[in-house]
């Protein structure tokens, strides 16, 4: 197995020093590849100074989709791992990786807060006839042919790349393995980011109108989660942890975010109506690269 190791970044020097540490002790040969997005705190300088970094990807894009897949253009290994930089890969996630990949040409492992990450399986739904098994976001890994017949990620979303890859190989009846040893931890400090809700519910109308039309699923699943949201802030409301501007105000952005997800997954549909379903991907777009920084014997090179 050549292994390559995507670990986008953004504003977080700290935790990816945590990760790259981590992932040398853990999988000293892997082709590891740094996707840096306009980050503001010496990510570039850090990453300059060690010896366990094969590739920096500068990117001028914020969107971590879009990082995603400038790391998986360059990387050369035929199996290809996405690793957030504010994770840990444990001490058995390489022969969890190779564990899996002996079932399944995607594989993906849990994401716990403690070492002894036994749980019951990933997420899995029935959406319209199609078992989805969804993808831990940042800690994936590929057949690099699959991922590329793919497509990679949709650039479209800010947010749900992951969730809408997860559908997508479904429509490709491409089976996703549950590795327990392939496991990753937070790093220490590592915080949610504040939830969009705008672009959650653009995300999630956009990525189901894509892959699955309108129909009567699509819509039942897209209110069933905004009822649920709305129920939890009408709650923080009442024990007085929100304001009602606030509330209403978010239920604006529900709204305007689920109206043009839907309008724009269904022009993606008609786009790409093959079972990849993946209009802004990989091969649509070649200027994701600022510069790139090769330490395998390859010249920089800047674009």
């Amino acid at each position: 197995m050549d292994l390559s190791v995507v670990v986008p970044t953004l504003n977080g020097r700290d935790q990816l020093a945590g990760c790259l540490d981590a992932l040398t002790a853990v999988a000293p040969a892997a082709e590891t590849i740094v996707v840096n997005g306009p980050s503001a705190d010496g990510t570039t300088g850090m990453i300059r100074d060690r010896d366990d970094v094969d590739v920096l990807v500068e990117i001028s894009d914020r969107t971590v989709n879009v990082a995603r897949n400038a790391g998986i253009e360059v990387a050369s290994g035929d199996v290809i791992a996405l690793l957030g930089y504010d994770l840990r890969a444990t001490p058995h996630w390489l022969a969890g990786i190779e564990a899996g990949l002996a079932e399944a040409k995607v594989v993906t492992g849990p994401v716990a807060a403690e070492a002894d990450t036994s749980t019951s399986g990933p997420e899995r739904r029935s959406i319209a006839g199609r078992e989805v098994v969804y993808l831990e976001r940042g800690n994936v890994v590929f057949d690099a042919d699959t991922l590329l017949a793919a497509d990679g990620y949709d650039e479209y979303l800010a947010t749900g790349g992951t969730r809408d890859l997860s559908h997508r190989l479904a429509g490709m009846d491409e089976p996703v393995a549950y590795e327990p040893a392939m496991a990753a931890t937070p790093e220490p400090g590592a915080s949610p980011p504040e939830r969009d809700w705008g672009w959650k519910y653009r995300a999630l109308a956009y990525r189901l109108a894509k892959n699955y039309g309108i129909r009567p699923t699509v819509l039942r699943r897209t209110l069933s989660h905004a009822t649920s949201d709305s129920l939890a802030a009408a709650r923080d409301v009442l024990h007085g942890d929100n304001r009602p501007t606030a509330w209403f105000g978010s239920g604006w952005r529900v709204m305007g975010g689920m109206a043009t997800g839907f309008s724009d997954g269904l022009v993606a549909r008609a786009r790409d109506r093959s079972a990849t379903r993946n209009p802004h991907g990989i091969s649509k777009r070649a200027d994701r690269a600022v510069a790139r920084y090769d330490w395998r014997g390859v010249e920089l090179s800047t674009e």
